[in-house]
């Protein structure tokens, strides 16, 4: 499907927040998708999922959520400590406020069903993407988080997630050991959620992506199919 990207921004009560669209071109309403980023920023690899998903028939909007941090906000994979130092930057009632700014944005386009709205995100994203379930839930439609270290930690807040969920975790991921990977399990089970968790053998942290030295490419595979599936089931496309 033909696309268009625009690099925009979104106003928040802290100040604009730039962000990246990518949205086909054909004409009529259609779901949404907002692509939270990992902890290295609004980057190359996260504006080519971005663009992949709107070629699906989406429109895909991904925040810079770093963007208090401006102009220097985006660091290489092999800087690791730098990724982690802005990431802690990142508190979670303003992560929260971003969003919900990026989905008032959403709401505002005339080629948007605001009431079919998706949230996937990496690596920080992944986490954000599970907190936007439980604290915008009543917006937001269906929620695919990739390897979010920390989800473990909102597992008090998951009482308030209504959208379904589809969790990808690597099996060998030594920021999201195991036993973190069953405690979402047996708490979403608990609660009675309607949720879907793949975990994928063998593969470490930020294994979807092929700008990175774990990019496992059979996984990623799979975990773009399972995703579009996904979507296509709550959102439609």
């Amino acid at each position: 499907m033909e696309i268009r990207t625009s690099h925009e921004s979104v106003t928040t009560p802290d100040g604009a927040m730039p962000v990246y669209v990518a949205e086909p071109t054909q004409p009529g309403r259609r779901p949404a998708v907002i692509v939270i980023m990992e902890a290295f920023g609004l980057n190359a690899h996260i504006e080519d999922v971005t663009r992949r998903i709107a070629a699906e028939g989406y429109v895909a909007l991904a925040p810079d959520i770093y963007w208090r941090s401006l102009p220097d906000n985006k660091v290489g994979y092999d800087e690791l400590p730098k990724a982690i130092g802005l990431m802690q930057k990142v508190k979670d009632p303003s992560a929260v406020q971003d969003l919900g700014a990026a989905l008032d944005a959403l709401a505002k386009r005339p080629n948007v069903n605001a009431a079919k709205v998706g949230v996937t995100g990496f690596c920080m994203g992944g986490r954000l993407a599970f907190l936007a379930a439980a604290e915008l839930g009543a917006r937001i439609t269906a929620v695919a988080p990739f390897y979010g270290g920390g989800i473990a930690g909102l597992l008090g807040k998951a009482e308030k997630i209504r959208a379904p969920l589809q969790l990808f975790f690597g099996e060998k991921d030594a920021f999201i050991p195991q036993d973190q990977v069953n405690a979402i399990d047996a708490k979403l089970k608990e609660l009675g959620k309607s949720y879907t968790i793949k975990t994928y053998p063998g593969t470490v942290h930020g294994f979807f992506c092929n700008d990175r030295p774990d990019y496992n490419a059979p996984a990623a595979a799979d975990a773009w199919q399972q995703l579009l599936g996904f979507f296509r089931k709550h959102l439609g496309s």
